[in-house]
């Protein structure tokens, strides 16, 4: 039989928080912009390992209706960074991904993410022919610790 997954009602939590207020599209994108590890050919079929530390950072971009809560949420964040960067304390966050196998079986695949700060600042527009992005706030942060774990 034929693998299949049926995805939706998935979940992104901030520290404790439960965002909500997503916009159209991709709402939460992961990036991986690094290796895990990186591997060097030697001569006679010789090979190196190494481990990369950078592998484990996640770069998360987040679209949310400008204005609503969760866009007030993230902006006191940002301007809790900006004010005080020593004493802020860093973003924890878990998105949960449910993947259905079609006969009522779901698997969990969560990320877990530390280490995180909001990496820019939120862009805007102002546009007269209707374009839908005004209104929406994109946030880019950055994680320096993931994990990912099926259930």
């Amino acid at each position: 039989m034929a693998s299949v997954a049926l995805t939706g009602n998935d979940t992104t939590i901030l520290n404790t928080r439960i965002m909500t207020d997503f916009a159209e599209g991709d709402c939460v994108n992961f990036e991986v912009p690094n290796n895990l590890v990186e591997v060097k050919p030697g001569k006679n079929g010789n090979a190196i390992y190494a481990l990369n530390a950078a592998g484990a950072q996640i770069n998360v971009t987040m679209r949310l209706i400008a204005g609503s809560a969760d866009d007030k949420y993230m902006n006191s964040e940002m301007n809790t960074y900006k004010n005080d960067p020593p004493s802020y304390t860093l973003i924890s966050a878990e998105f949960v991904k449910r993947a259905g196998d079609g006969s009522g079986n779901i698997t969990n695949i969560i990320y877990q993410l530390s280490g995180g700060v909001i990496q820019k600042s939120v862009p805007t527009k102002e546009n007269v022919n209707g374009d839908t992005e005004q209104a929406v706030s994109v946030y880019s942060l950055v994680f320096t610790n993931s994990k990912r774990v099926l259930s």
